[in-house]
């Protein structure tokens, strides 16, 4: 009767928990205008001017105006960076006699860390990069902590095994860090890709240098100065923030391990090209998509255009797995077309910091210029824009929620990768048409079916080429499944037990067991 009196009343005690952790996410209040606290280059747990005495400003793209000069670096601080980076992993260092255990426990530090200081670190985010913060706070930051988390649970856990052999040998394997990770993110989810990269380096024991994207590196910087916090030791984790000169000094350094990007096919390829300069490097590149959203007929209409719309329109369209080619069955496509041009009419445009705010401004003017042409590039080739297409204001970097129909697969808004708001909306009629269709692309990032038919779902997501098929939901991302692509879509797997593979070389023993002489 106690044991029964205990259980409840801890369960109790669980449920006011919850139901505090709840409310302190549904209450959390950002800081409209966060101090930048840190803008230098961090290595070996120092902050550095540049070599060169050059900075570079960051921009609040919600207005246009510079929110902190950050210092740029070259390839003189990265190497600089690689070598405190090869210090710290030198056999016999403090980092490389740490425990696992050990190393899962800094990772749950710097997961608190993070954690007692969300609401700041989500409003430096929307501050550099322009997503609401009701996106930043819950998605970047939470989804960062998780991360974190995850794979801190990873650090004594992911070991290997012992293998019987014929004859008098015992044989065991080892995995061990791959070395010094040269970690290049995007400026899209800038906090989001570095956990991402960071954790599953750090919890097999490698060093980092991590170049963010320039268009967005103050949240790298300041987790920088939690990682030290946290009681990871000098070199192990080094942020060199810069331009692409200093992400090709990162690749071509001889005394770099493993690549790891996110970012553009484009300059991916180039880095698969230049990893095998001086010294054959690992590499894992996660890269662009054109991603296949395929809508049957039977669905809950309502409820598909939705999805549809958020696969599209989250954080600004900036998604690399995003689902811009919204394909949907001849029998509901003029009902579908209808529904979503209302929804994307009643989408929220604004201050990113106000709370019903669904979309900020585009990172920057460059890439907000890019959009704008795509969709007039496209009303050329003969797709009906039916709504939006224009400027949204007259400051900062905003761009209309636009919907295009009529959508033809040779279309150019079909076949780049436009990273905005813009949605399109192609018909098709029968199943095998739609497979051959969604993987006439270079790209297999992602993809999704909407329907209620088991049958039909598990012929397509068999048939259609990409790292992942979401069934009846959209970018539903988490720490523990694997994340990657095909094709032009990269290599490599980022997440869950996979992302871990990306960080470990294996090292086979094999030993002669002696024979006591008879």
């Amino acid at each position: 009767m106690r044991l029964l009196q205990v259980a409840r009343t801890a369960a109790k005690n669980a449920n006011k928990l919850q139901k505090c952790a709840n409310y302190s996410q549904a209450a959390a209040k950002p800081v409209e205008s966060p101090n930048v606290l840190y803008s230098g280059i961090f290595i070996n747990n120092e902050w550095h001017r540049s070599r060169s005495g050059a900075t570079f400003p960051t921009i609040n793209p919600t207005n246009g105006k510079v929110i902190a000069e950050v210092q740029r670096g070259s390839k003189e601080d990265i190497d600089h960076a690689v070598e405190a980076a090869n210090e710290a992993f030198r056999f016999g260092s403090k980092w490389r006699t740490t425990d696992a255990s050990q190393r899962g426990r800094l990772l749950y530090k710097l997961a608190d860390l993070l954690e007692r200081d969300a609401a700041y670190v989500a409003s430096l985010e929307t501050l550099d990069n322009g997503k609401p913060f009701t996106q930043s706070h819950p998605i970047d930051v939470q989804g960062s902590i998780k991360v974190l988390r995850y794979m801190a649970g990873w650090a004594d856990k992911y070991h290997g095994k012992t293998i019987p052999l014929d004859g008098n040998y015992m044989a065991y394997t080892r995995h061990e860090p791959v070395g010094v990770c040269g970690q290049i993110t995007p400026w899209n989810f800038p906090l989001l890709m570095m956990t991402w990269k960071i954790a599953p380096a750090l919890a097999m024991g490698n060093t980092v240098v991590l170049k963010p994207a320039e268009q967005t590196p103050l949240t790298s910087l300041y987790m920088a100065e939690l990682c030290k916090e946290a009681g990871f030791p000098p070199g192990v984790v080094n942020v060199v923030p810069g331009f692409g000169d200093a992400g090709a000094a990162l690749v071509a350094n001889t005394n770099v391990d493993k690549v790891a990007f996110t970012g553009s096919t484009e300059v991916g390829k180039l880095i698969q090209q230049n990893s095998g300069v001086g010294n054959l490097k690992r590499v894992t590149l996660e890269l662009g998509g054109k991603s296949p959203n395929i809508i049957l007929a039977d669905v809950d209409i309502e409820k598909a255009v939705e999805a549809a719309h958020s696969a599209v329109y989250f954080n600004q369209g900036q998604v690399c797995c995003a689902g811009s080619r919204t394909f949907v069955e001849d029998a509901i496509y003029d009902e579908f077309i209808e529904r979503s041009v209302e929804r994307a009419k009643k989408r929220k445009v604004g201050d990113p910091f106000h709370p019903d705010t669904e979309q900020g401004p585009q990172v920057d003017e460059e890439q907000m210029n890019k959009i704008l042409s795509l969709i007039k590039e496209g009303v050329g080739q003969g797709a009906k824009l039916v709504h939006g297409g224009e400027r949204h204001g007259s400051e900062g970097y905003f761009v209309q929620p636009t919907v295009f129909v009529d959508v033809e697969d040779h279309h150019v808004i079909a076949r780049e990768e436009i990273f905005g708001p813009v949605q399109q909306i192609l018909r098709f009629k029968d199943l095998d048409e739609i497979i051959a269709r969604a993987n006439k692309t270079n790209y297999g990032l992602a993809s999704a079916i909407f329907s209620k038919d088991i049958d039909k779902i598990n012929y397509l997501s068999q048939g259609i080429k990409a790292g992942t098929v979401w069934v009846n939901c959209y970018n539903v991302l988490t720490a523990h499944t694997p994340f990657g692509g095909y094709k032009d879509s990269g290599h490599g797997r980022e997440m869950g037990e996979n992302g871990l593979h990306q960080y470990t070389e294996v090292k086979t023993i094999i030993t002669s067991v002696l024979q006591k002489n008879s």
